[in-house]
């Protein structure tokens, strides 16, 4: 059965689709079979990993409003173990059109359900909301991997989404857990970096990941080529870090915890 990660934050920014497309590839690398779920209607993580979005005709709108079955969703990138449901702005009808259906929470369970045997693990990229779609991403997945970006309101808002956390686990998936806490844009010039570095660990303990994922120029342009940074320069720091935080997943060194702090 697949290992089931959602990478979440309401706040934007924070490299959540970066650590999607990019942990992916490092799993898949490691030879995991490894699916990419864009579960967010921007839809950067499809083109991250070089989809056409103008060309897709099932996206996984069709196959969570039930209009299409989740074997014609999957498509093939540069790496052979990885792959990926796209996603487009058509997304964001989901939460319109579903909001009455009993089913409405769950829809994406359900999809993935039919295929996880296929795969050693699934990343889901959430929207930067506390949207019904980021609900189904929490229904949907085993943990949940908090990218928590280096800067001044880092540790703001988190209390919202570990609530959330908390709610879904009452009600929907009591075998959530917290895969980690992931510090993305760490500079280690900075006094700041470092100040919400050990906030985090006094908040969370052992549930930061050791890995930090470093400000990259490479990370940074590699989207706008369609690739993952392993693939774009595989020796760049960024490259490196997401390599060594799928280490410590493989290894399951962030000893997942099922409650919040």
């Amino acid at each position: 059965m697949a290992r089931k990660i959602c990478i979440a934050n309401q706040k934007g920014g924070v490299g959540k689709t970066t650590t999607a497309i990019n942990l992916s590839a490092s799993l898949a690398v490691a030879e995991k079979k490894t699916l990419l779920v864009d579960c967010d209607p921007q839809g950067n993580a499809t083109t991250g990993v070089g989809v056409e979005k103008s060309e897709l005709e099932k996206t996984l709108y069709h196959g969570m409003i039930g209009s299409a079955g989740v074997e014609e969703l999957l498509m093939d990138t540069d790496i052979d173990t990885l792959k990926v449901i796209p996603a487009q702005v058509e997304l964001i009808g989901f939460e319109v059109e579903m909001m009455e259906q009993p089913g409405r929470n769950t829809a994406l369970r359900s999809l993935l359900g039919k295929i996880e045997s296929n795969f050693d693990y699934i990343i889901i990229d959430c929207p930067p909301s506390l949207s019904l779609l980021t609900v189904n991403a929490l229904a949907a997945a085993d943990s949940m991997l908090i990218p928590l970006q280096c800067e001044f309101y880092a540790l703001e808002g988190l209390g919202q989404l570990l609530d959330t956390y908390k709610r879904i686990r009452k009600r929907i998936n009591p075998h959530l857990t917290i895969a980690g806490i992931l510090l993305t844009m760490f500079d280690r010039r900075t006094n700041l970096a470092h100040q919400v570095a050990a906030e985090a660990d006094k908040f969370f303990h052992q549930l930061v990941f050791k890995t930090r994922i470093p400000r990259n120029v490479r990370l940074g342009e590699a989207p706008s080529f369609g690739k993952p940074v392993l693939l774009y320069d595989a020796m760049s720091p960024g490259a490196l870090s997401y390599i060594q935080l799928a280490g410590e997943i493989l290894n399951g060194q962030s000893n997942a915890l099922s409650h919040g702090h």
